[in-house]
């Protein structure tokens, strides 16, 4: 039988909240954007992924000839309020990730909540890079979508 203490290196957890200053429309689609052709690593390097925005729609890095990664499927999309994606993710392994996006409209902008969990054997030095990852990514959605408001505004 194994113990909750070597269980607990198998499961991921990680929440983030971050107010964005552009309408609920505005922040869903930039968000998309930046899980599709505009992936980024957090040192800025393009990655460019496929998001097939609609429910069962995959997620994927296409390399050409045949070649790519795929990492995951949209499991739920409502929007501009939900987006939901579940797969490997980046992962060689078997890890199942959950990464919840919702989205509230409210004032002063849009509450984007996160929710990245993941079940399974997390590959050495990944688990402590996930969080700069993701902020950096949402720092570009920030940037992405209140420059869209701006632009947008006479």
């Amino acid at each position: 039988m194994t113990d909750t203490k070597e269980l607990s290196h198998l499961e991921l957890r990680l929440e983030r909240e971050l107010l964005i200053k552009a309408p609920i429309a505005v922040t869903f689609e930039a968000l998309l954007e930046h899980l599709g052709p505009d992936m980024a690593r957090p040192d800025g390097v393009l990655m460019p992924l496929t998001l097939e925005a609609f429910p069962g729609g995959r997620w994927f890095r296409d390399l050409g000839d045949g070649n790519g990664h795929f990492w995951g499927h949209v499991q739920a999309i409502k929007r501009p309020s939900l987006l939901e994606l579940c797969g490997p993710l980046f992962m060689s392994s078997p890890t199942s990730n959950n990464l919840q996006y919702r989205l509230e409209e409210g004032e002063g902008g849009t509450m984007l909540r996160f929710v990245h969990t993941a079940l399974g054997p997390i590959p050495d030095g990944m688990r402590d890079g996930m969080a700069s990852t993701w902020d950096a990514q949402f720092e570009r959605v920030r940037k992405t979508a209140e420059s869209k408001r701006n632009s947008e505004t006479p």
